[in-house]
């Protein structure tokens, strides 16, 4: 209920309850009184053209209490919590975008797999070459066109800041290990142990995901 409109009910129809001495001849006409968005009514009379209510009826059906302290009665409303919810609807941040997080989505399928066969090739003992490297880099760059033209709000394009930064450091792991084929035939299988920018790629890509499934905008370090 409308804390202001309950108020405002409240202090008319207790003024006007007020003056229940009238003359014994004056025309009385039985109404009801109901509050929008409430079930209950009350006893609703009018006298001389003006309208009177049992306080202790008014107090009923707005959930209220009253007190008698001498000639003073108190009328006390329940606190309305009908506006909390919009206010802190109206604090809730922007979300990302659905076209934004379908691009973004494909981005980081495509990264995943890039490292995914480099990470494969290494430990099997394969060369990691340009020939097939190549192919992989392309598609997840045009997917990062993709993400980045289809950022239409300010928390899809700070994510795709992220997004493009995870683009980066893969593209920078990448070229690590081409350059190792290119001095040696030879790659250690262990070259992702203690890779810091190889966790740095995991955990970026991890924070992206959390943020498509919550939809929500969250700076991240790895990211960076």
């Amino acid at each position: 209920m409308n804390d202001r409109l309950i108020r405002s009910l409240a202090k008319a129809l207790v003024l006007l309850a007020l003056p229940i001495a009238v003359p014994a001849q004056t025309p009385q006409q039985a109404a009801t009184l109901a509050i929008a968005g409430q079930p209950d009514q009350v006893p609703l009379v009018q006298i001389n053209g003006k309208s009177y209510v049992d306080v202790e009826s008014l107090a009923r059906i707005v959930h209220g209490s009253i007190q008698f302290k001498g000639n003073q009665t108190i009328l006390a409303l329940p606190a309305s919590t009908s506006t909390a919810a919009p206010s802190a609807q109206a604090k809730k941040p922007p979300q990302l975008s659905e076209g934004f997080l379908s691009a973004e989505i494909e981005e980081l399928a495509v990264i995943r797999e890039w490292r995914a066969a480099i990470v494969y090739a290494v430990q099997a003992n394969s060369p990691v070459t340009e020939s097939w490297v190549g192919g992989l880099r392309r598609s997840a760059e045009n997917r990062l066109t993709l993400a980045t033209a289809a950022a239409t709000t300010e928390p899809d394009n700070n994510a795709a800041a992220l997004l493009h930064n995870e683009f980066t450091n893969m593209q920078q792991m990448s070229d690590q290990f081409l350059a190792l084929h290119a001095k040696s035939s030879y790659t250690s299988p262990n070259s992702f142990d203690n890779n810091p920018l190889d966790q740095k790629i995991l955990s970026c890509a991890q924070a992206l995901a959390s943020m498509a499934a919550t939809k929500q905008f969250q700076d991240e370090p790895s990211c960076h």
